[in-house]
């Protein structure tokens, strides 16, 4: 367990205080690990590639736009039951995550156009979590 961080799932859920981000974020695949833009949120490296988290002007133009949504609870890597609240709430409201762990907190990437929303429910699931 990392210093300060929380595992409890109710502690984690009342406490993610999630977070919006004005930018928009896109998914693109690069060749060169080399060549990694300065504004790249994430690389992620798969075996079929590589690929960044790069802000929308960094991106193509006919590249899908997201929102990223940071849960600002410092929650423990091996915390368990926290990303399945987070997509589970969303899920069955329609809405499409894909969430990164960082080593200090959780980062989700839904539709740019669906950013209100899932901000709400993130919001409402933490006040409920708190009762």
């Amino acid at each position: 367990m990392k210093p300060g961080s929380v595992m409890d799932l109710k502690a984690m859920l009342v406490g993610m205080k999630p977070s919006l981000s004005p930018r928009q974020w896109c998914f693109q695949p690069i060749s060169d690990a080399r060549f990694i833009p300065e504004t790249a949120f994430a690389m992620i490296r798969e075996e079929e590639g590589m690929c960044c988290i790069l802000p929308a002007e960094a991106a193509g133009a006919d590249a899908p736009q997201f929102a990223r949504i940071t849960l600002e609870v410092n929650s423990d890597l091996e915390a368990v039951g926290l990303t399945a609240a987070v997509s589970n709430v969303l899920a069955t409201s329609g809405i499409a995550c894909n969430t990164i762990a960082g080593l200090h907190h959780d980062h989700l990437f839904v539709s740019w156009d669906q950013r209100k929303e899932a901000l709400a429910l993130l919001e409402r699931l933490s006040l409920d979590a708190g009762r």
